[in-house]
């Protein structure tokens, strides 16, 4: 009974690849928003109702997309980090910045999953944000390791940000000055939102190609940061 067991999750395991990587390639073709589990399991030569019992909606299917994006996204920038352990925290920050743009560029559409616009009528449940996490988590790891220059104090802390930025200090970085988390933040979203304006064509005919923008921004937010 044991080995019959075994078979069947492997089985299933195998079932549960394919109609995921039949999903990533639906994606490609016709984006999140006409993702169907019908056209996946017409596309797998399967009975719609036997696709149910691997995924009970669309909405958890995309769930498990999302959560694989930010996965693999996640150990792209871990892997990096570790496989050059002996590197200066600056050297990390270019690896961690570098693996996250050739990720996406090598994964344009789950990229845009996890980070372009919303599909409509979803909501991302709380087991995507672990995995959500592992790459801005990369990131805080690299400062909160490194010793940190000294960098001019910037703008007040105003509004609810102070408390905001508490919260996300004793979360996740209880070691960062506010203002040094704030500017990780803000580097995190210049990371993002950089790679997102490359990918959707908006830096045609000014910064395109990208590769020594992106290379000066990354030296730049490092230096912000005290790197």
């Amino acid at each position: 009974m044991p080995a019959i067991r075994t078979a069947r999750e492997r089985a299933r395991e195998e079932l549960t690849r394919e109609i995921k990587q039949e999903a990533r390639r639906q994606l490609a073709s016709s984006g999140a928003q006409q993702l169907s589990l019908r056209a996946v399991a017409r596309e797998l030569g399967m009975a719609s109702s036997a696709l149910y019992r691997y995924f009970a909606s669309r909405d958890e299917l995309l769930t498990a997309l999302i959560i694989d994006a930010y996965s693999e996204l996640g150990e792209a920038a871990e892997q990096t980090i570790a496989a050059a352990a002996d590197a200066s925290a600056r050297e990390h920050w270019r690896a961690v910045w570098r693996a996250t743009r050739d990720w996406a560029r090598a994964n344009p559409h789950e990229f845009a999953l996890i980070y372009g616009t919303p599909v409509p009528g979803y909501a991302a449940p709380g087991s995507t944000v672990a995995a959500a996490a592992r790459l801005p988590l990369a990131l805080l790891g690299i400062l909160g390791a490194a010793p940190l220059r000294p960098t001019p104090t910037g703008p007040a802390l105003q509004g609810a940000l102070p408390e905001q930025l508490a919260g996300l200090a004793a979360a996740f970085a209880p070691d960062l000055p506010a203002h040094t988390l704030a500017r990780a933040v803000s580097a995190w979203i210049q990371l993002i939102g950089l790679i997102g304006f490359e990918l959707h064509g908006h830096l045609v005919g000014s910064l395109d190609p990208a590769t020594d923008f992106f290379a000066w921004t990354t030296e730049e937010t490092a230096d912000a940061l005290g790197l």
